[in-house]
């Protein structure tokens, strides 16, 4: 579940997802879990960081039946699972600057496994805070644009909230702050919207393209590789990817 503001990279891992639901399910399901023991409510009126997850949850196609299920399990005793949150930060191939947000059992074997990750695929794992600070957490709601008037569709973000309003390729990416991230989502679906991106996310403030055909594979297959991990939840980086060219 790597994250991306730019729509051509959510498209290039999109399409991966689409092959890995079940893993995508078993790691947003240990999302709603943790949500629900850290903000010490199964009821998202009054756990925002459940709601959050539940509008993550439902935007990549998570059935209802499941996240119904998860919430009920994790606010019973039940489930005995418990998982810490660890963020690494680190360099991909030409400067590219990595985010990677982690849930383990064992940080021990986690941090072993990122650190080697970044240094096979010609990067280096870097100390906290070495690139957070080019990233700014913003709510982000996609939506494919066709059939939708942009005009339209700008005007009803903006007046319930939204902080930006942008088109990329074939979808409108909608921005807000944190804060404002489920009012905005709710306000917006309420009119029929239907997002195929929701989720706070860290957002880059620029991007960095990789012309090396060496570093374009490297990272590709790094983040394949954090992707792919069970412990990894996102991934954000600044790399301003062009997919190649669909043939007809």
């Amino acid at each position: 579940m790597s994250g991306h503001s730019k729509w051509s990279t959510i498209k290039n891992k999109k399409a991966k997802n689409d092959g890995a639901r079940a893993k995508i399910f078993t790691k947003i399901g240990r999302e709603l879990i943790v949500a629900i023991k850290e903000g010490g409510s199964a009821d998202p009126n009054v756990n925002s960081k459940l709601k959050d997850c539940i509008a993550k949850a439902k935007a990549n196609n998570v059935p209802n039946d499941n996240i119904e299920r998860i919430i009920k399990k994790a606010a019973s005793d039940s489930d005995q699972s418990k998982y810490e949150a660890i963020t690494y930060e680190g360099y991909g191939p030409g400067g590219i600057a990595v985010i990677v947000e982690t849930l383990t059992d064992n940080r021990n074997r986690t941090a072993g496994e990122i650190r080697h990750y970044f240094d096979k695929f010609g990067g280096n794992m870097g100390t906290q805070g070495c690139v957070s600070f080019m990233f700014e957490k913003k709510g982000v709601l996609i939506t494919e644009s066709e059939g939708l008037d942009e005009d339209a569709v700008m005007e009803d973000a903006l007046e319930n909230g939204a902080a930006d309003f942008k088109t990329e390729d074939d979808v409108f990416e909608i921005y807000t702050e944190p804060e404002d991230f489920s009012a905005v989502n709710e306000a917006l679906t309420a009119k029929g919207y239907k997002f195929i991106e929701a989720e706070v996310e860290m957002v880059p403030g620029n991007y960095t393209k990789l012309d090396d055909e060496e570093q374009i594979l490297k990272m590709q297959k790094l983040l394949d590789m954090l992707e792919d991990n069970d412990d990894v939840q996102n991934v954000w980086h600044n790399w301003e990817y062009d997919a190649p060219e669909e043939e007809d």
